[in-house]
């Protein structure tokens, strides 16, 4: 069965992004884009995969899930135009190749979506969508960035007290200061 995969940037401080949605400071050059450019290929917009030579083979990843703003934050009609694109809104529209906006509730569209043939489905934010969707995510891979903001979008947005375990799978550390951190939810029983 497919997984839902929370993979994201993040600060030290637990934020995805500025108050304003601001991701300009995150680290994009630095030893640790080479573990992205390998291993996570299908996370790098089509365009930038396009002008660095990066082939996309969709081999970790097939579908690509968004809230508004993220979505709209590249400018980019389709920013992942080599993925299935599902952006959540309950007011806003856009058309575009790959691309479904949907009002839909994201807990049900994920469910189907585990049980559709594929490979994993991604999930990139926001915080908003990561908190309504906390008890689908089946593994977590943080790219966590030697930042502070000190305010922002929060990795989760506010949900629930409701504790849950995860369990590391892996932790690369790159000289730039970039920690990548694998984590998948333990199953009881």
């Amino acid at each position: 069965m497919r997984e839902l995969v929370y993979y994201a940037a993040v600060t030290l401080d637990g934020y995805i992004a500025g108050p304003n949605g601001e991701f300009d400071a995150f680290l994009v050059e630095g030893d640790h884009m080479e573990g992205i450019n390998r291993r996570f290929a299908d996370t790098l917009p089509t365009v930038a995969a396009e002008a660095l030579g990066i082939e996309q083979k969709r081999e970790v990843f097939d579908t690509v899930l968004m809230g508004w703003n993220t979505y709209q934050v590249g400018g980019l009609p389709s920013p992942y135009a080599h993925l299935r694109q599902i952006v959540f809104s309950r007011t806003k529209s856009a058309e575009a190749e790959n691309l479904e906006v949907t009002a839909e509730d994201p807990v049900s569209v994920v469910r189907r979506l585990k049980q559709e043939d594929g490979t994993d489905i991604w999930l990139c934010g926001g915080g908003a969508l990561a908190a309504s969707l906390a008890d689908e995510i089946d593994r977590l891979i943080l790219k966590r960035q030697p930042l502070l903001f000190g305010t922002g979008i929060p990795l989760f947005g506010e949900r629930p007290y409701h504790p849950e375990r995860f369990d590391a799978v892996q932790t690369v550390a790159y000289e730039s200061g970039v920690v990548f951190t694998e984590l998948e939810r333990r199953r009881e029983g």
